[in-house]
């Protein structure tokens, strides 16, 4: 929760620098978002690289266990292609973009805005994916019970994206009832975020 307000203060913080006209052109220019992708690109790589986690997941890997991360790809990306409907002004590349963060904020905006460039609503996009993901992730952390209970032990796997690795996953073992879902909530993590690169390059590409 505070991680996630911390978010939010420093979007707010940016957002009224830019208004004011305080922040410096250094900030403003299209160089630092590319530097700070990589370094985040090359961030993920080191985790997944390093992780106790990987080791864990390679010994008790199964072809089914990526039936779950395919069917939360599925899943969300049809329900973001309902945006179409909600955000009339929004193309349907533009709303699975937006879905195909999965609850990775920090990634997904910058990719977005990266990718989008010069184009006049890059920013806007960025932003609706930022606080578009942070709901998912506090959605899973506060409603874990209610998705187990509306949709079974692996649902709040699902919903909380490529956070069923990390900050959800004692949530998720706490409402499966048992350890032995954190293999399958740690390889649906990771599948989820390779995918959001490969998923928002092809999106805001099209």
């Amino acid at each position: 929760m505070k991680g996630n307000l911390a978010i939010i203060a420093c979007l707010a913080a940016g957002i009224a620098a830019g208004r004011t006209g305080l922040a410096p052109s250094w900030l403003t220019g299209h160089d630092l978002p590319v530097y700070i992708l990589s370094a985040l690109i090359f961030q993920v790589g080191i985790g997944l690289g390093a992780s106790d986690d990987l080791r864990r997941m390679r010994q008790s890997f199964g072809a089914g266990m990526l039936l779950l991360p395919l069917a939360t790809i599925a899943g969300t990306l049809l329900f973001s292609a309902a945006g179409v409907f909600l955000l009339g002004d929004r193309s349907l590349a533009d709303c699975l973009a937006l879905g195909s963060g999965f609850g990775y904020y920090s990634l997904s905006s910058i990719l977005i805005a990266d990718i989008k460039g010069a184009a006049p609503d890059a920013a806007e996009l960025a932003t609706i994916a930022l606080l578009a993901n942070i709901i998912r992730e506090m959605s899973a952390l506060f409603g874990a019970s209610l998705f187990a209970r509306w949709g079974g032990r692996y649902a709040p796997i699902s919903v909380a994206g490529i956070n069923s690795m990390d900050v959800c996953l004692p949530s998720i073992v706490r409402e499966a009832d048992g350890k032995d879902v954190v293999p399958l909530a740690v390889t649906h993590g990771m599948a989820l975020e390779v995918s959001v690169p490969v998923l928002i390059g092809i999106f805001c590409g099209a």
